[in-house]
């Protein structure tokens, strides 16, 4: 265990974009149920996850972590999360051949149901309402009812990502990501679309590769026929993560079994603040996300607060700066932790730095500035010696019109066709796969 670190001792930091409930009463029984529940994951699955980022770290594999804004309580079916899922599988298979490495699958899903804002409150035809904060904490309807911060959602959000997290695990040990049968990776939307003509044609080439695989082969390779695939979610509220983080049945210490993977984010990595001293004490992987006003040596002190020991795979530095700022911000960063030989992983995200509003106040992103920051992370890393390692996405299976460009062209007057997030933009099917094709030609062998 850390120095000076117990489960309780976040409680001492300020706690910012924290939920304030009527009833403290009724809150403090939800996380008396929640406590009692069985964990999420295991200690042996976050390890798991550990020791592969550890191999992204040192260049013998890439992540890919993609997933909702903000997961809907609501859109816990079955066809929404194996859309997820065939996303980031034909995603992962366009990144196998382009590099030849592994890829460790990452998604934000099964948690992602609590989401930081600006402003405690939203005014709208002169009524004001607390915030929605995501699923997790109240609703996106604008009514008193809805915006009210309810202690229940914190049960059908743990409920809801268990589902989750059980269908996932079905799918992907049950053949659905047999390499042999990449047909159930199929979205039936997709057949006429340009990017899947391409992936059609990997996929070809990839059915003659395992016919040659098993000709020579004694038995089946087990990983030809299932594949890793870990949750992710920022650990946001505070309250719900302490009631997850368990103490590990092998003495290996505290983690937090709510999810295989949380990050802090942009407006919560304050070195003094609770959520830095919650995370510090647990031993899952954990991400960072860095944005612009990031400074070098704040950067390295979280790193060393967050890492004493300098494990690898421990800490992934997710950069969001935004497109036209990578070259003049990130230099900066990279040196300042190569200097101090802090092991850290390198990830992009080209998402959050790049929203923009439309002419009519709608939220959108561009897609080229999102490619464009893509590109340049890979240069910048290349140019100073480091290398990046994955992207951060927001994406969905969904036919959505939420970011506009891509090679179907989407413009400002398409958005309304299909913009279904409660939050933030999403990369719809043709512009994640044209994404994937772009990092696979950055990041093939020479």
């Amino acid at each position: 265990m850390p120095a000076n670190w117990n489960i309780d001792s976040w409680k001492s930091r300020p706690a910012s974009q924290q939920p304030s409930y009527l009833d403290p009463q009724e809150l403090n029984e939800v996380l008396a149920a929640l406590r009692l529940l069985p964990p999420l994951v295991t200690s042996w699955e976050v390890d798991s996850l550990k020791q592969q980022l550890a191999k992204a770290q040192a260049g013998e594999a890439w992540l890919l972590q993609g997933g909702d804004c903000a997961e809907s309580l609501d859109d816990c079916q079955s066809e929404s999360i194996a859309s997820k899922l065939k996303v980031l599988l034909q995603m992962s298979l366009v990144l196998i051949f382009g590099s030849g490495q592994r890829i460790v699958r990452l998604g934000r899903i099964a948690g992602q149901y609590a989401k930081p804002r600006s402003s405690d409150t939203e005014s709208r035809d002169g009524q004001t309402l607390p915030s929605y904060r995501g699923d997790l904490i109240n609703r996106a309807p604008f009514s008193t009812d809805h915006r009210r911060n309810d202690p229940q959602l914190l049960l059908r959000g743990y409920e809801r990502s268990a589902l989750t997290l059980n269908f996932i695990r079905a799918l992907s040990e049950g053949g659905f990501a047999d390499l042999h049968h990449t047909e159930n990776w199929k979205l039936t939307f997709v057949e006429d679309r340009p990017e899947f003509e391409r992936y059609r044609e990997l996929v070809n080439s990839l059915g003659d590769a395992l016919k040659f695989i098993d000709a020579i082969s004694a038995k089946p390779i087990a990983e030809l026929g299932r594949v890793d695939f870990f949750t992710s979610h920022e650990a946001l509220h505070l309250d719900y993560e302490q009631s997850l983080t368990r103490e590990s049945v092998r003495g290996t210490g505290w983690y937090n079994l709510g999810t295989h993977f949380p990050w802090i984010g942009e407006r919560t990595r304050s070195i003094t603040g609770a959520h830095v001293e919650m995370l510090r004490g647990i031993r899952n992987p954990i991400g960072i996300k860095i944005g612009p006003t990031a400074k070098p040596e704040e950067v390295v002190d979280l790193v060393r607060l967050l890492n004493p020991e300098n494990e690898p795979g421990r800490v992934t530095l997710i950069h969001r700066v935004g497109q036209g700022k990578v070259e003049t911000i990130l230099p900066a960063l990279i040196e300042a932790i190569q200097d101090c030989r802090s092991q850290v992983l390198w990830v992009c995200d080209p998402m959050h730095g790049n929203t923009v509003s439309t002419t009519s106040g709608q939220k959108t992103r561009r897609f080229d500035d999102v490619l464009a920051e893509l590109r340049s992370a890979f240069a910048v890393h290349r140019s100073c010696g480091s290398r990046l390692g994955g992207v951060h996405l927001e994406l969905t299976g969904e036919d959505v019109t939420e970011c506009v460009g891509g090679s179907s062209g989407l413009t400002e007057d398409d958005l309304h066709t299909a913009y279904n997030t409660h939050c933030d933009p999403r990369l719809n099917y043709e512009q994640a796969m044209e994404i994937a094709f772009s990092i696979a030609n950055e990041i093939k062998p020479f």
